[in-house]
């Protein structure tokens, strides 16, 4: 067992309480959480005490792309259809061992930084293994890409084939995903078709939506830069008179199940309301809609309308690192409110709310330590004291007893 004692800690879904403790059972849930008077110290159980610290619930980073951490800064492009050409380009020039070491530094980055979930899309499967290798916990969604309805077959074909390669490596703590990727980059059948394999194999879904002008223009006007790349490929490009949100919607992405859509900064009230009714989950990244110019996505009316809506940092050639509490600040939080969007409200976007997102009895042992001045806005420091994952302290330090 493990006790922590802090100057405070911080349940989330209950008043922080000063000279606080948390004390984690064997099976990695916790035990009790309460003032250090109220708080048990079993015989043999491990103790360490932060009198200067706050306890939270591990934050949960809602979107990431770890198989990307080795290009952190190798990416000055910043009109979005070329940025995306050269990431593409970046990749190709990447051997699979890179994939796997950059994906596992990109854990150990989260780690560090108080991070004990996330949601991640890739394509190559590197992310996966490496939460699964680590013992980390997350939901890994595979990239479908095929832009070309005439190719619907075989990118259906090669997304399945990934699963079932992939599949043996997920478990109940690193979940496994699709993610047909975004309107400029899957076709109308392409995304019928994962949204029926998502359903049929009870798969979450996750895709980039409404994230940039560009992409509004294409679905709506067959238009702008990405219509024009489509076209100079020999891909048909068709106006269909609607926003990103609309469109997936009627091709049954937005109602697939367990579904959380990235970005949604383009989007209206009539887009809210889908959302909300389709019981989507969001993952909101200031930080990379401010790197390309993309806008601010409506914060306020997500929360307003009931959508659940958490944090992510993007890949790092975005964002530049994994610090949540720097995107809490760029979304204009700060102390407890910032403090519960990066833990429960993540959460709850990834439908995971039952299991992690705050610190009650029974639930999983996730939490971080951290300088009692990460709750100050902009706070000095975003690296974590101790991070702690189902029971088992993966970045810090605890003297053996």
């Amino acid at each position: 067992m493990l006790r922590i004692r802090a100057g405070s800690v911080h349940p989330v879904t209950a008043p922080p309480i000063s000279d606080g403790a948390v004390l984690v059972a064997d099976d990695g849930r916790i035990a009790a959480v309460g003032a250090h008077a109220d708080v048990p110290l079993p015989p043999g159980a491990r103790r360490v005490e932060f009198p200067d610290a706050v306890v939270v619930p591990g934050l949960v980073n809602t979107h990431t792309h770890l198989e990307l951490t080795h290009l952190a800064g190798r990416n000055p492009e910043r009109e979005f259809s070329r940025w995306i050409r050269t990431i593409r380009s970046l990749k190709d020039a990447t051997t699979p061992e890179e994939f796997d070491h950059s994906a596992e530094q990109g854990v150990r980055d989260c780690w560090t930084a108080g991070v004990t979930c996330v949601a991640d899309t890739g394509s190559t499967g590197a992310p996966l293994r490496a939460l699964a290798r680590l013992g980390a916990r997350g939901i890994y969604y595979q990239e479908g890409f095929g832009p070309d309805p005439a190719d619907r077959a075989a990118s259906l074909a090669e997304l399945q084939a990934a699963v079932v390669r992939l599949g043996h490596v997920a478990s109940a703590r690193t979940r496994l995903g699709v993610s047909p990727h975004a309107p400029y980059s899957v076709s109308e059948p392409l995304y019928r078709a994962v949204a029926d394999f998502a359903r049929r194999e009870s798969l979450p879904l996750a895709v980039h939506l409404a994230e940039s002008r560009e992409e509004t223009d294409l679905v709506r006007d067959g238009t702008g830069s990405f219509a024009e790349a489509l076209r100079a490929r020999g891909i048909p490009v068709t106006a269909h008179g609607c926003s990103p949100v609309e469109y997936l919607l009627e091709l049954g992405v937005l109602a697939s199940g367990n579904c959380l859509a990235i970005h949604c900064v383009q989007v209206d009230e009539r887009d809210l309301d889908i959302l909300r009714q389709a019981r989507v989950g969001l993952a909101h990244c200031p930080r990379s809609n401010r790197a390309h110019r993309h806008g601010t996505a409506p914060l306020a009316a997500f929360r307003a309308a009931g959508i659940p809506v958490g944090l992510g940092t993007d890949s790092v050639v975005s964002a530049g690192d994994v610090n949540l509490w720097a995107e809490a600040a760029a979304a204009g939080l700060d102390g407890e409110d910032a403090l519960r969007m990066l833990t429960i409200e993540g959460a709850r976007a990834l439908g995971l709310e039952s299991e992690i997102g705050s610190l009650e009895a029974g639930k999983q042992a996730d939490l971080a330590v951290f300088p009692a001045t990460v709750l100050h806005r902009p706070p000095p420091s975003s690296t974590a004291l101790l991070t702690v994952i189902a029971g088992r302290p993966v970045h810090g330090y605890i003297p053996a007893q």
